[in-house]
């Protein structure tokens, strides 16, 4: 077949297969061209998932006659003041989006400029329909219906519409993350869905997430060698168990990057479970020149110079704010955990008093309190309150100035044990408590294997190890912070982990996960009793010890009942 030139409509609908695959596609570049043109107020509204319609009004600069022309027509922008492609600054380009929206769907372009008339143009699948004077106030309003109604074979691919507005829903939140400068709503079926007005960044990304976040999150704000990062963190204990939380922007720009998102995962590595994901909105600011936008049709991938200074930059940022929070942990229990705990209460039959029952008796609860020979500690001085008790031989009760303190003994000396590992990795190695007698440790032939390969690193660790034949390990020394550790579980659980991450971790992030295994069998188990000198004393330290307030999997370590939710419970509020 010889070659030919195709027509302009096919070349259209092929642009629009690349910019184009959804409604949520062409929603994502009208909002884009409604930033761009200096918005301060955005509408949206959609009809069936955005399927049978989509409607953007912005109180922009607006378009005259010509230039509403020339906006749909192909290779055609405002965007570019020059021919230098890759230091583009703004979000789209006005002049691809629209013809190729245009070629596949019926488009409707009204715009006005605030010192002149309105104008309308309506383009149906390519062709010219209407044109003449509109009413509106200055700004662009732009309609789509029929999308893909020209291309069966396109639009059956559709999903239904309760998951295209899904996307589009998306699609406005992470716009409106980007600039909380802008107010935004949204309308679905007539129905208001969404609705932000300008406030600071911090806010406008918990209004459009989880308000929660405000009070289980740290600031970042961070530069280095011209890159700028800010945003929110949330604290290891606030996770979610899809990373469907993880806003990531470039130059104010969405975008979904696989060396951001590694950066995420790597600085959280050993604070969350491998199941469990951070909830983090990041704002990148990088020269232009450092970072290439048109990798992909919709700008949605990134591709930069220097990545490894990028990920660097975004795991010690995110460390310094979450070494930062301290003990912090999410303040108090859930709602509904402290729902089910009152109506758990409310459901019981009433019980008679001591005298009406019979002689058959629960047995006393696990519980165990001290007797103190000297007066208690102030609760008013410490943060993490003063030990009162232990409950089930697993949780430390203390009480503090604001309220009820309940720590788990096992996940909070846990989290202490791995911090003493990483500083003391940090300052040289760990101390190694030589065995009297080596132990053998029968494994696979293939963990041994892994084991013997990290002989050098696992040393650092206080851990020597020795290959004893084909399937065997013997221990000669273990880290002496551990005390009396499950030597045989302790390198089965080290090999286990091995296998599981193998080389696909950096050195950094192996130490972390071989740590956090170690400081899992150093660590005060559930059902040890301790002394409340025992108990104040992991108190004290979890105060002066950064990301205290969780465990190494991303759990919290305690929780707080404030006194207004004791009142609660027993009904004085």
């Amino acid at each position: 077949m010889s070659i030919r030139r195709l027509p302009p409509t096919l070349v259209n609908r092929i642009a629009a297969g690349e910019v184009v695959e959804r409604p949520a596609s062409a929603l994502k570049e009208l909002v884009e061209n409604a930033i761009d043109a200096d918005a301060t107020r955005i509408t949206v509204r959609l009809s069936g998932g955005g399927i049978d319609g989509i409607e953007v009004i912005d109180d922009g600069c607006g378009m005259v006659a010509s230039e509403i022309e020339l906006a749909l027509e192909r290779h055609a922008t405002s965007k570019l003041p020059d021919d230098a492609i890759e230091l583009v600054s703004t979000l789209g380009f006005r002049g691809e989006a629209l013809p190729s929206i245009a070629s596949v769907a019926r488009l409707t372009v009204e715009s006005r400029t605030i010192d002149g008339e309105g104008w309308s143009r309506t383009v149906d699948n390519g062709a010219l329909v209407a044109e003449g004077p509109a009413a509106l106030p200055p700004g662009t309003r732009l309609r789509i219906t029929g999308l893909f109604e020209s291309i069966p074979a396109r639009r059956k691919f559709l999903r239904s519409p309760r998951s295209e507005y899904a996307a589009c829903i998306d699609v406005i939140k992470r716009l409106a993350m980007s600039r909380p400068d802008i107010s935004f709503s949204v309308e679905h079926d007539g129905r208001r869905t969404l609705s932000v007005q300008p406030e600071r960044q911090g806010e406008r990304v918990a209004a459009l997430t989880d308000r929660m976040l405000i009070e289980n999150s740290v600031p970042i704000d961070l530069e280095r060698e011209g890159i700028r990062l800010g945003g929110v963190a949330g604290l290891p204990t606030f996770n979610r168990g899809v990373a469907d939380h993880q806003f990531l922007f470039v130059n104010g720009r969405p975008v979904k990057d696989r060396v951001l998102i590694g950066a995420v995962r790597g600085a959280y590595a050993d604070m969350l479970a491998r199941d469990r994901h951070a909830v983090v909105a990041l704002f990148l600011e990088i020269p232009a020149g450092d970072v290439d936008v048109n990798v992909h049709p919709a700008k949605t991938e990134v591709r930069f110079r220097d990545p490894g200074l990028v990920r660097g930059l975004i795991v010690g940022g995110l460390r310094a704010a979450l070494d930062g929070a301290g003990h912090r942990s999410q303040p108090r229990p859930s709602a509904a955990a402290l729902g089910a705990w009152t109506s758990e209460l409310q459901s019981r039959p009433a019980q008679h008093s001591v005298w009406e029952r019979s002689t058959s008796f629960s047995p006393p609860p696990m519980a165990r309190a001290e007797m103190a020979y000297t007066p208690p500690p102030q609760s008013t001085t410490y943060p993490m309150g003063v030990a009162r008790g232990q409950v089930a031989a697993t949780y430390i009760v203390a009480e503090a100035e604001d309220g009820l303190v309940i720590v788990d003994q096992h996940a909070a000396h846990e989290r202490l044990v791995l911090e003493r590992m990483r500083k003391a990795t940090a300052n040289g190695g760990v101390a190694m408590q030589p065995l009297l007698l080596p132990e053998v440790v029968e494994l696979e032939e293939t963990a041994c294997d892994r084991l013997e390969a990290r002989l050098a690193e696992l040393v650092e660790f206080g851990l020597d190890l020795e290959r004893f034949g084909p399937g065997a390990m013997l221990v000669r020394g273990v880290p002496a912070m551990l005390g009396q550790a499950d030597v045989k579980g302790l390198v089965t659980d080290l090999a286990d982990e091995l296998a599981a991450f193998g080389e696909a971790l950096s050195l950094k992030e192996r130490i972390d996960a071989v740590a956090g295994t170690m400081a899992c069998h150093g660590s005060v188990r559930a059902g040890r009793v301790l002394s409340v000198a025992e108990m104040n004393a992991l108190l004290r330290e979890m105060e002066v010890t950064p990301h205290s307030g969780q465990c190494n999997h991303g759990r919290p370590t305690w929780v707080k009942l404030a006194h207004g939710d004791i009142e609660k419970l027993f009904g004085r509020r």
